[in-house]
């Protein structure tokens, strides 16, 4: 039920929130802006509506100028519809060099994200024939202060989020749904579960999972018989979701849910853990979940584990080969990190992308795509 989701609570309400102004009717306007994955206010808004044709909207998003919409709803998302197809046209060739992608979408986003629509202190939409958008922007950004102005690209963001916490992200190891909150990756990748659901457990006794997200991966070690986890991460949002889906699934009692950067205190007869894959800069709160600049967070984790590993105790690493195919990372790079932090492997479990962008042939990065492996490494302790 909707009803029985819980709000989220709003972290700016501690502080002063960012505002964005404008001038509308020859008087200066403000309102608060909201933006969960941390985007500056714009500081140059002109105010249209349905009058606005989109190459009139682009050449004004693209110079900097924040579009602030007062027309029909159903223009705005059409004027937006109008921009990406644009913007797509005006790239010549494709971005294969993952680099050139990323600046591609950098300036996609940017583009996008300049459309704007108000939002009263209810967090409705006060215009014409716009959608019920109150309870997705409640889970997102709490309980608002006055009206406020939000990215249309970021609402839709929001409302599909809301969507995918509401019904659930169908997890085939599990057998069950696991509702990922706004802000917190969701597990549609569903294959690297797979291999923590099959790889031979070392012990039923206790078991570290680090990063824990979503909760799934603890999930699926509770489901095969652990008797107890200690499940961590940093981002309390997180582990609210975390909370949420194990308490749901049964497993509560099983799991500790701990705020903490990567290990809690202690060895545990095994360590599960899936970094992010591509060590690249993160833009935004969400990426940090798939990029890990200089492979930070990978050398941590691995330098970290033996620690953390019973004498007899497996360190799990699930990790894509995707950086490779991409030029980001040397190949033998892992393994060689393996044996600089005293580590030996015992096994390989690997696996093959089943997602949709694995068999699209239009996806820029395809070539590197369609060849990926996804491995869940069995180590332990030199």
């Amino acid at each position: 039920m909707l009803e029985s989701l819980p709000v989220r609570s709003n972290p700016a309400a501690c502080s002063v929130e960012p505002a964005v102004r404008w001038v509308e009717n020859h008087e200066t306007h403000s309102a608060s802006w909201l933006s969960a994955n941390g985007t500056p206010p714009p500081t140059d808004v002109l105010v249209v509506d349905d009058r606005l044709n989109a190459d009139a909207a682009l050449r004004s998003a693209a110079a900097g100028t924040a579009l602030l919409w007062r027309g029909d709803f159903h223009g705005a998302n059409q004027l937006l519809n109008a921009l990406d197809r644009r913007i797509e046209r005006s790239v010549r060739g494709s971005a294969t060099d993952f680099h050139a992608y990323r600046r591609r979408q950098t300036r996609r986003a940017r583009i996008l994200g300049g459309v704007l629509v108000p939002l009263d202190a209810d967090l409705s939409v006060p215009l014409r024939r716009a959608p019920d958008v109150r309870r997705a922007c409640r889970h997102a950004y709490g309980e608002a202060s006055g009206p406020a102005v939000v990215s249309l690209r970021e609402l839709r963001g929001v409302t599909s989020a809301y969507e995918w916490r509401r019904k659930g992200v169908a997890v085939r190891a599990l057998g069950a749904r696991i509702h990922p909150h706004y802000g917190v990756f969701a597990p549609v990748r569903d294959e690297y579960v797979d291999l923590v659901a099959r790889a031979p457990l070392p012990s039923t006794r206790l078991a570290f999972d680090i990063g824990t997200g979503s909760g799934v991966l603890a999930a699926v070690l509770a489901q095969r018989g652990m008797e107890s986890i200690v499940a961590t991460d940093d981002d309390p949002r997180a582990l609210a979701c975390a909370r949420e889906n194990l308490d749901r699934l049964g497993y509560g009692d099983r799991v500790e849910l701990r705020r903490t950067d990567l290990y809690p205190p202690g060895r545990a007869p095994l360590v599960v853990c899936n970094p992010p894959w591509l060590p690249a800069k993160p833009r935004s709160p969400l990426d940090h979940a798939v990029y890990d600049p200089g492979s930070r967070v990978l050398r941590a984790v691995l330098d970290r584990m033996a620690k953390h590993l019973t004498a007899d105790g497996e360190g799990w690493l699930v990790l894509s080969d995707l950086a490779e195919r991409l030029g980001l990372r040397a190949p033998g790079q892992v393994p060689a990190l393996f044996g600089s932090a005293g580590l030996r492997v015992l096994d390989r479990l690997d696996t093959r992308p089943r997602h949709p962008r694995a068999h699209d042939p239009n996806d820029p990065l395809h070539a590197a795509r369609v060849g990926e492996i996804t491995s869940l490494w069995r180590l332990a302790p030199d």
